[in-house]
């Protein structure tokens, strides 16, 4: 059952939260200041992989206003951060909050040098001696599994961590008797999130109160909060997480970093308050990267193009260690792969393995973008073997309207959708085949065009999250909900979701969020979750106070409930529009306590945790078209014609603004974007002038088609779009390059598509 829509649910409202950011007002955790703080300078391995032979900081616990210098060894009594274990037998490696015995990565936190100023703290890193044995190296999970690899965890004799399989029906059966099997290599490159504030800590203790308070850059505070009070031992309730305006955070921010669990740490053991703002350098070292997977994929196709059988081996590199969500990635890569299609039988198998670089984890899409891009590179394959156009070999496998709830061979449910028409939409608004005759013009007249598709789906938002309404005593409406914003207009949207049950205008709501003390236990915002599970939430929470304030004001009005109906603003009696209750005045009999009704307890507010029955998953068509320059390799990307449905939207102005973010995203990786380390595991693009974060005029803005499907799965209908953007460009840039290269024998090219790699193809 889905919410109607109202005066503004579905509306464009613009974001209440845009005059602060816009005007210089936002308060991000490097712009609040406490007395008497201290900075902590972390040093950090300059080597991929070495033993520590001898590490000396005397002299820089000697130097002048440095406070403490802390070494693996003085905090040997503090725990590690925790691993969700999504696969049995997983192997999970030490992870202490300092490097003892050796490091594993460049930018691995050997000492935390605490001083007055940050200038003392990195002048007495100078002071520091250390001397290290260089070991081998090895950064990708296909060479880490071999077996004269260097092992990264000698505890674990083994750098595999997991292996996971999602096998049904008869696979080898269906690739031996196939007139038509395909084949592609991709190797997934690195990317790092590039949020506009990098990662930062600042936390006080309260010596009086004994109590911790934390201003983290996380998109989860509760459980930023847990992970602190796990690993420092300290008590979780006691201790206060607060996320300010974060500067996004894409993934990379779900984590808890053990840098910034020393800092609470250090703030409790020196008794004073402690601050860590990373430098963009060290952002790009130490904060999770996304992708790094390798794919082998296959599929097997009858003679009219129908798709008989997938196969598929990934390996996916994890990095030096396990972050909290590091392996579920690796998850959805596997169980996403059979994409929009029907794929009668599959057999993907999925290995992860530590390597000497950086861990990886969740990063817009988590999994997601890398499983549909095997499966749509496989697809423009399977079209070009069979002399198929790539429109019709998808025409021909799309999931049927008929047939959701839909099943998948690898065990997932597809709530709702109607994938052929979102697919034949976006043809439609493309102009598909006016493309194709412009590019055959084109070609004759010796340009390089390219035209490529992709159709994907997107699940979300399988979970709980919490959600409260309170009544103020003058009719005001107070939301905290236990998501945490970090751009995407929480404020906003959860507003307008309180504002339609409740009858109130959205300027009469303020949303709180992001503060452990002030909001009830809560998961966060990742995954495209936060309007499914939270808004849902917030929309019971609403239903349950509306509810309230209908008994209350048939008392007011001496009238029976039933016969008390919501109007802007309060309550009136059917049928007799002048006898009338404001919001004020209901609430005013709520909380005076006297004159309730038999029963009725005093208070007008509810909190709801909702728990979803099930995962939404949207869906959508992207249409991209590039040209490509002879003489310098380099590709622009001409038009993307992109149809997403996430169901019921409940402010399209934010929507297409996630859109467009996920969009620069997807694209940056397509063509630009990426993490590279060299085979001694030194990172090669560790300042913004190696590594090219897209900009606002690389790309052309998309042309947008509407579908809105509902999802039975929560009370408003509405499913995840943040990731869209990321799953659907890159499959459709590439597929478009390979379109364009294939007179020059070219049938697949990994993505960053870099001028260079694209000109030596041409020559």
């Amino acid at each position: 059952m889905t919410a109607p829509a109202g005066r503004y649910i579905g509306a464009p409202l613009k974001r209440v939260e845009d005059r602060a950011l816009m005007t210089g007002g936002g308060r991000y955790v490097d712009d609040i200041a406490v007395p008497g703080v201290l900075h902590v300078h972390f040093v950090r391995s300059p080597h991929g992989h070495a033993r520590i032979v001898r590490l000396d900081a005397s002299a820089a616990r000697r130097a002048a206003g440095v406070v403490a210098v802390v070494t693996a060894g003085d905090i040997k009594h503090l725990g590690q951060p925790s691993v969700n274990a999504f696969f049995p037998d997983m192997k999970i490696a030490p992870f202490p909050l300092l490097a003892g015995d050796a490091v594993r990565f460049v930018g691995e936190p050997m000492l935390a040098i605490v001083a007055e100023t940050l200038p003392a703290a990195r002048d007495a890193a100078d002071l520091v001696e250390i001397e290290y044995e260089p070991l081998a190296a090895v950064v990708d999970a296909e060479s880490a599994q071999a077996a004269t690899a260097p092992i990264v965890h000698e505890s674990l004799g083994t750098n595999r961590a997991l292996a996971a399989a999602w096998r049904a029906g008869d696979a080898a059966t269906a690739f031996a008797s196939a007139p038509h099997v395909v084949r592609v290599s991709v190797d997934q490159t690195r990317v790092a999130a590039v949020t506009m504030e990098p990662r930062g800590c600042l936390a006080r203790y309260d010596t009086a109160a004994e109590e911790l308070t934390v201003w983290l850059t996380t998109q989860v505070p509760f459980r930023a909060r847990g992970e602190i009070a796990a690993v420092i031992g300290f008590g979780e309730h006691r201790i206060r997480v607060i996320a300010p305006d974060i500067g996004g955070g894409f993934g990379a921010k779900g984590t808890t970093y053990r840098d910034e669990i020393l800092v609470a740490w250090l703030a409790v053991f020196l008794r004073r308050p402690v601050k860590w703002i990373s430098t963009r350098t060290e952002d790009l070292m130490t904060t999770q990267h996304g992708r790094g997977a390798r794919a082998h994929g296959e599929l097997a196709v009858n003679g009219e193009g129908k798709i008989t059988g997938l196969r598929a081996r990934i390996a996916v590199a994890l990095g030096s260690q396990l972050v909290v969500n590091g392996a579920g990635p690796v998850r959805n890569h596997g169980r996403t792969m059979p994409g929009a299609y029907v794929v009668p039988a599959v057999d993907i198998q999925a290995t992860a393995a530590y390597t000497t670089t950086m861990s990886t984890g969740p990063y817009r899409g988590a999994g997601r973008p890398e499983g549909i891009f095997v499966m749509e590179r496989l697809m423009d394959e399977a079209a070009h073997a069979l002399g198929l156009d790539p429109a019709d070999i998808r025409r021909r496998n799309l999931v049927p309207a008929d047939a959701f709830p839909y099943r998948t061979s690898t065990g997932q449910v597809y709530d709702s959708g109607n994938y052929k028409d979102a697919f034949e939409q976006a043809l439609t608004l493309a102009e598909y085949g006016r493309r194709r005759a412009e590019q055959a013009e084109a070609r004759k007249r010796g340009d390089i065009v390219g035209v490529g598709l992709a159709a994907y789906v997107e699940p979300s938002a399988l979970g709980w999250e919490s959600g409260s309404v309170r009544i103020e005593r003058t009719g005001v409406v107070t939301v905290v909900t236990g998501s945490s914003a970090h751009g995407q207009g929480h404020e906003t949207t959860w507003a307008q979701i309180a504002a339609d049950i409740l009858g109130v205008p959205p300027e009469h709501i303020r949303v709180r969020h992001g503060d452990t003390q002030a909001a009830p236990q809560g998961v966060g915002t990742f995954g495209s979750r936060s309007t499914a599970l939270g808004g849902s939430a917030v929309y019971r929470a609403a239903g349950e106070v509306r509810e309230k304030g209908r008994r209350l004001a048939a008392t007011l009005l001496e009238a029976a409930p039933a016969d008390v109906m919501p109007v802007a603003g309060g309550w009136e009696v059917r049928g007799v529009p002048g006898r009338r209750a404001t919001w004020a005045q209901v609430a005013d009999l709520a909380y005076r306590g006297t004159g309730l009704p038999r029963g009725e307890a005093p208070g007008l507010d509810a909190t709801v945790f909702f728990n979803a029955e099930g995962e939404v998953w949207s869906f959508g068509t992207c249409v991209a078209t590039v040209t490509i320059d002879r003489d310098t390799g380099r590709v622009t990307l001409t038009r993307c014609v992109w149809v997403d449905d996430a169901g019921t939207i409940i402010n399209p102005l934010l929507a297409e603004a996630q859109l467009h973010g996920g969009y620069a995203q997807g694209a940056g990786q397509a063509l630009i974007e990426g993490v590279f380390y060299d085979a001694g595991g030194q990172l090669l693009t560790a300042t913004l002038m190696d590594y090219a974060a897209p900009r606002a005029d690389d790309f052309p803005e998309p042309v947008l088609g509407e579908m809105h499907t509902p999802s039975p799965n929560n009370p408003l209908g509405v499913k995840g779009l943040g990731e869209a953007g990321c799953i659907a460009l890159p499959p459709a840039i590439v597929n478009a390059v390979v379109d364009a290269l294939r007179p020059w024998g070219c049938t697949h090219v990994d993505m960053p598509l870099t001028s260079e790699k694209v000109w030596r193809i041409l020559h």
